[in-house]
């Protein structure tokens, strides 16, 4: 378990695993204690829902140390009594004040299934659609260069998404408004009986037809292969190597520079399958970035939703004003069967029509009301998206600035590598 702990202080959501700080996500402040069901009284963010535990602006990752510690294979039955074969991962919890206070508790810990992350993600971004949420590690290997497998049970594949299901949990903890949901608490905490406090708080009602129904994954149609050219052009290396090696057999007075020579292009040929797992790493926190951009679109969508229900109750309002009017003077502005018939059978009875105007009137009342409060959603969902969508910016020029920084610095490393071997080679040919 303790190795778990150790890459989690080792690595920090969008950087390589060379900083100890991500638990805290450079954030400054007191400790507070883990709220308890007795806060329900609080709303959420949304005002809809009781499922804020504590203020706004207080982290649960400044009061939890969270983890993913490890994954295991196992076998059960599905829905449909069929034997099938998954992957469960160990999530592991810390009271940070036991950590301040130099206590090294046991963590509590819990397994969890990837569906019932993707169902964690589901609920937040309905519950809070103007937030751009974390996505999600790839739950099948698309992407990889030839030496990678693309087994979904493949150990290496695992390990890569249990590291990004890691950075999921602690990109949500981290969150000023996300972390202080109680459900995220109960998923960290509560191995049993989870599942049921999240459908109790009906959010698949809200999820709207329409809006999931534009849901289409993002998708890159054609990747590029460097991966494949880099290792390719390595691998000439090994070729040449090889020959150099074979050369040198029947070379008397060449023969030790050109297996010097033959010696260090296998070297550097050997080292492409560190340098491409490397590179892979890099490539994950691209690829992070890349189904952010799904989730920033989901938030747009919402906005373009309210914006198209606030335009359908204007124009049903306005329409129930004009048949107000109609009805009031007896002047049938536009075509109507309606109009037609009162032409024909003539006007209807007062009494009908006061009932008609009567109902008219509450439904213009209902109408006005609906307006101003689609009206009112439009808003709120603009100004909570900017505030969310700045802080997004921020964190997204931080992580790709870091890690594209350190991917030149891996490049540079790479090529000054790459003209050693050739110097050394050389040596060995003037020597011969």
């Amino acid at each position: 378990m303790s190795e778990g702990w150790n890459d989690a202080l080792r690595m920090r959501p969008g950087s390589p695993p060379t900083s100890g700080k991500q638990k805290r996500m450079a954030e400054d402040g007191k400790d507070d204690s883990v709220a308890t069901d007795d806060d329900s009284d609080l709303t959420a963010a949304d005002g809809s829902l009781n499922n804020t535990m504590v203020e706004e602006g207080s982290t649960l990752l400044r009061r939890m140390e969270i983890c993913v510690a490890e994954a295991e294979k196992r076998s059960g039955k599905n829905a449909v009594s069929m034997q099938e074969t998954f992957t469960v991962y160990l999530i592991e919890t810390r009271p940070m004040d036991a950590v301040a206070e130099g206590r090294n508790p046991a963590p509590d810990s819990l397994w969890r299934r990837y569906s019932e992350f993707e169902l964690l993600r589901n609920y937040l971004i309905v519950t809070y659609p103007y937030i751009v949420v974390p996505p999600l590690p790839e739950k099948r290997a698309e992407f990889v260069w030839h030496k990678l497998s693309a087994d979904n049970m493949d150990p290496d594949f695992v390990e890569r998404r249990r590291v990004g299901l890691e950075n999921f949990l602690l990109r949500v903890a981290s969150h000023p408004v996300l972390s202080n949901d109680k459900i995220l608490y109960h998923f960290l905490t509560e191995e049993h009986g989870w599942k049921e406090v999240v459908y109790e708080t009906g959010f698949q009602a809200k999820a709207d037809s329409r809006l999931r129904a534009l849901s289409a994954t993002f998708r890159v149609r054609n990747p590029d292969k460097v991966a494949d050219r880099l290792y390719g052009v390595y691998k000439v290396h090994g070729n040449y190597g090889r020959v150099f090696s074979e050369w040198s057999a029947i070379e008397k007075e060449m023969g030790d520079g050109l297996q010097s020579a033959g010696h260090h292009m296998d070297a550097y040929a050997a080292s492409i399958d560190d340098i491409l797992e490397e590179e892979e790493h890099y490539a994950d926190q691209l690829k992070e970035y890349l189904s952010y951009a799904e989730a920033l679109r989901a938030v747009c969508r919402k906005h373009e939703l309210a914006q198209f229900e606030l335009e359908m109750a204007s124009q049903d309002l306005i329409s129930k004003k004009q048949q107000r009017e109609e009805l009031a003077t007896g002047i049938v502005r536009t075509f109507s069967f309606k109009g037609m018939t009162n032409k024909l059978f003539g006007q209807e009875a007062p009494e009908q029509r006061e009932a008609k105007l009567k109902l008219l009137e509450e439904l213009i009342t209902e109408g006005e009301e609906t307006v101003k409060e689609k009206t009112v959603e439009c808003e709120e969902h603009v100004e909570r998206a900017w505030v969310d969508m700045q802080r997004f910016k921020e964190q997204k020029d931080k992580d790709l600035r870091e890690a594209l920084i350190n991917y030149a610095v891996m490049q540079i490393s790479m090529c000054k590598k790459g003209i050693q071997v050739w110097s050394n080679a050389k040596e060995c040919f003037l020597k011969m």
